[in-house]
């Protein structure tokens, strides 16, 4: 099939799902860039392809735009060679370590831990309700294709955490009071990461079994969030 008019209703369509409202509606998500578009063909959510290159061809409907329609879909400045219209990803239950995310609003943030969950092992990312989209393009950039390849749940947190099995270990970060992770001994761990400017919220830090801070330079007040947890997961993981 090809589409070459900039009117065509099917375009149209996915222009609004470079929206978050209508991608919450439609319960669809864009895909862009071919390493990315063929993770997402591997896990089996891919529902149709739009592409430039008449050469290529996958075993989902394909549709050949002109560069034009491309760009006009494309989040990226100079548009996309090959989107993917994808449905949203099923939450999974939740088996081993965890990172759960309070009020996360950086989408490099959210990608940057995905996929750094997925290299050290954690089984599932915990999103609160007020953490940024998961399904923002540049989210699904920074994580590299890994957000098809762990468990992601949006939910309420502070009930999550209270409901969590007696199993876990549930772990805050605190500049001010946190104690070495690695003098923290658990079966399995539920790692809380907080907002980038305010931290763990004190409702959901109070839920925590344990508080912990990551050893630095005097000099550095702070890290990033996604650096911050990133050590985290990896000390769990060689720990």
């Amino acid at each position: 099939m090809e589409i070459t008019s900039v009117n065509n209703e099917k375009i149209k369509f996915y222009q609004k799902l470079k929206q978050k409202k209508y991608r919450d509606e439609a319960k669809l998500f864009l895909v862009e860039d071919e390493h990315l578009v063929y993770e997402a063909l591997k896990v089996g959510i891919v529902k149709e392809i739009l592409t430039l290159d008449k050469s290529l061809e996958f075993n989902v409907p394909t549709i050949y735009v002109t560069d034009k329609i491309m760009k006009m879909i494309s989040s990226q400045v100079t548009g996309a060679r090959i989107i993917a219209l994808c449905n949203e990803l099923k939450e999974k239950e939740v088996k081993g370590n965890i990172i759960v995310l309070d009020r996360l609003q950086d989408p490099g943030n959210l990608g940057t831990i995905i996929r750094s969950a997925v290299a050290f092992n954690f089984d599932s990312v915990i999103l609160s309700e007020d953490s940024v989209d998961l399904y923002n393009p540049k989210v699904i950039r920074a994580s590299e294709g890994m957000i098809f390849n762990i468990n992601i749940i949006r939910t309420d947190i502070k009930k999550f955490l209270n409901n969590l099995d007696a199993s876990y270990t549930k772990v805050s970060t605190d500049v001010n009071e946190g104690e070495d992770i690695k003098n923290v001994s658990a079966s399995k761990y539920a790692i809380v990461i907080g907002n980038e400017g305010s931290g763990v919220s004190a409702d959901v830090s109070n839920l925590c079994d344990k508080k912990v801070y990551i050893k630095m330079n005097q000099n550095c007040e702070s890290l990033n969030a996604s650096v911050s947890a990133s050590i985290l997961m990896y000390e769990v993981y060689h720990g």
